[in-house]
């Protein structure tokens, strides 16, 4: 199996979804992936992801893909059941592509709380699920 990650990106929150992607990238880079050995993938939202990553993992070229984007509540029930229908649809690509897929998707209250986990060079999910991604992997 090629030594490849795939990365799938929502475009929706962007300003999240790249500090998310810096902090993933970082990650692999400082396990020795060089960003060469990344494939970035750009999808309109986190709705989305599910369906990108599971073609992604079904290609085999890749040891693992990660997801990553950021769904904010507002002021419809929509908050809910976009963000189970994402969770679920990941769990389900992994399941269905037989590579690990893992979430680093952010699900937030507000703006602030979404900046706080994908901002920090601690806190990061972006670079959480990176780790993961390498961990499952191997």
């Amino acid at each position: 199996m090629s030594s490849r990650y795939g990365i799938v990106v929502s475009r929706f929150n962007r300003e999240i979804t790249e500090a998310l992607l810096q902090g993933a990238v970082s990650a692999f880079r400082s396990r020795g992936i060089p960003k060469t050995s990344l494939d970035i993938r750009w999808v309109p939202g986190s709705f989305e992801l599910p369906a990108a990553a599971l073609r992604m993992g079904k290609s085999k070229k890749y040891k693992a893909v990660v997801a990553l984007g950021c769904i904010l509540a507002g002021q419809t029930p929509q908050f809910g059941y976009i963000s189970q229908a994402v969770y679920q649809g990941l769990a389900l690509a992994s399941v269905l592509a037989g590579v690990p897929v893992t979430s680093g998707v952010i699900t937030a209250r507000q703006w602030k709380q979404a900046q706080e986990r994908s901002r920090g060079v601690r806190l990061n999910r972006g670079r959480e699920a990176a780790l993961a991604a390498l961990e499952m992997a191997e």
